[in-house]
């Protein structure tokens, strides 16, 4: 949050802004305000947001909108002449198609790009339950693809001015959320505007201790008409279709981290081939107790000793109750996986919006960004390893097949470690509805 802050405090043109989701809580006020405060110094912000999970923000978008250097679009919108869900399955085939896509851009010369939302989770402001996330914030030429990207989804048919809705707007909105800003600015080092600008990242890269690695990144990205085409239509999943053959190509290791992971007939197939050829498949996602989306996990759970059969090494992140920190740099809380990085060959970095699931791969659109570089790989690498004990599970088969649950080299598990039963019946029930198609 710090970072995007000063970076929104620091530009003189342009603000472009693109997520799936912004919430009505403290972060996302408070980035909404100081988009405000860029306005009013002559910046052109534009803001991207898809409509399905940004709740009861119509008004509070109207009245940012109606600053004349703000500029605010919902992607592939709902009906508002009825009940929001219901909107939805009405028109399931289009609603169901969305905007995953996640970049945030000042004056074509600054991006941050991963999986990062604008919620009060993201940033571990006091919530019970805390995101582990992985973003990369860059400069040079790949900026200039990342707003290349955004300009296409702004300028889809998909995108829809707030104006449209005809939303009344109280001219003194703008008046108050400024008041609201300031007040956040000045509450001293409790504040969480105080927290975020002098966060341990920022003060890092201010005295030298983070220093920028110059290195080859490309940005990949599906374009709007993938929304429009059917989802089995695999020219137009542009990312998945790159990250597919560049997974297929590797030669020594794959080092996965995703939230959630659904592979599919076609994965374990994938993933048996490359055990085949003698590369090291490392995948890392959530557990029962740690996951945000039981039902993803229950199509999940039906995969893993297929996945472990194939060779592969599976870790699931344990759950991590407050009381202490973790090994990952997280405050006290209950913390979930919701990075999504690739490292290929300790050579190429993956950082982006892709999870490893049917959704991600043909329902939505996504993003990323591929990064070149040994070194980065190596480091971030060497880092899962030597974390992945401390915070992890590895799965294992035993010799009757089952699947057991292996912390600190001795702890062993054999049904769903930390998760209560009102967990496992929940993951049960859904794991009997055709429904892995949709997540």
């Amino acid at each position: 949050m710090g970072v995007r802050l000063r970076m929104m405090e620091l530009a003189t043109t342009s603000i472009d802004a693109q997520y799936f989701i912004i919430k009505r809580d403290r972060a996302g006020s408070l980035f909404a305000g100081q988009l405000l405060n860029a306005a009013d110094r002559g910046v052109t912000v534009r803001l991207l947001i898809d409509d399905i999970f940004s709740p009861g923000l119509d008004a509070h978008l109207a009245v940012l909108s109606s600053h004349p250097n703000i500029q605010v679009r919902l992607f592939n919108p709902l009906s508002r002449n009825s009940p929001k869900y219901w909107s939805f399955l009405a028109d399931f085939s289009r609603a169901n198609r969305r905007m995953h896509n996640k970049s945030f851009t000042v004056d074509n010369s600054m991006t941050i790009v991963g999986g990062r939302n604008i919620a009060e989770e993201y940033f571990e402001l006091d919530q019970d339950v805390i995101f582990d996330d992985y973003e990369v914030l860059a400069v040079g030429p790949v900026v200039t693809e990342v707003s290349a990207g955004f300009d296409l989804f702004w300028n889809s048919e998909l995108a829809v001015p707030i104006e449209a809705f005809g939303i009344s707007v109280d001219a003194a909105g703008l008046d108050e959320w400024r008041a609201h800003i300031r007040t956040e600015a000045e509450q001293g080092g409790e504040g969480i505007y105080a927290q975020a600008v002098n966060s341990q990242v920022l003060l890092d890269i201010r005295e030298g201790r983070i220093e920028p690695l110059v290195a080859r990144a490309e940005l990949v990205t599906d374009t709007p008409e993938k929304l429009l085409v059917s989802t089995q239509d695999t020219e137009a999943a542009t990312l998945a279709r790159e990250m597919t053959a560049r997974l297929g190509a590797a030669r020594s290791e794959l080092i996965i981290i995703t939230p959630y992971f659904i592979p599919g007939k076609n994965g374990i197939d994938a993933l048996r081939e490359l055990e085949q050829r003698g590369v090291r498949v490392v995948i890392v996602t959530n557990s029962l107790a740690s996951t945000n989306h039981v039902p993803v996990h229950s199509a999940y759970a039906g995969y893993r000793a297929d996945v472990l059969r194939t060779g592969a090494e599976l870790f699931e992140l344990r759950a991590i109750h407050a009381g202490g920190e973790t090994e990952w740099g997280h405050s006290p809380g209950m913390v979930t996986l919701h990075s999504k990085v690739v490292a290929i060959d300790r050579e190429t970095i993956f950082v982006g919006s892709l999870n490893f699931d049917p959704r991600s791969i043909q329902i939505n659109s996504e993003m990323g960004l591929f990064i070149d570089s040994a070194q980065a790989g190596a480091e971030f690498a060497e880092m899962v390893m030597n974390t992945l004990p401390d915070v992890s599970y590895r799965l294992e088969l035993d010799k009757d097949g089952r699947i057991q649950w292996i912390y600190a080299g001795e702890a062993v598990h054999t049904s769903e470690p930390g998760a209560g039963w009102g967990r496992r019946f929940i993951s049960g029930f859904y794991s009997l509805l055709p429904l892995e198609n949709q997540l």
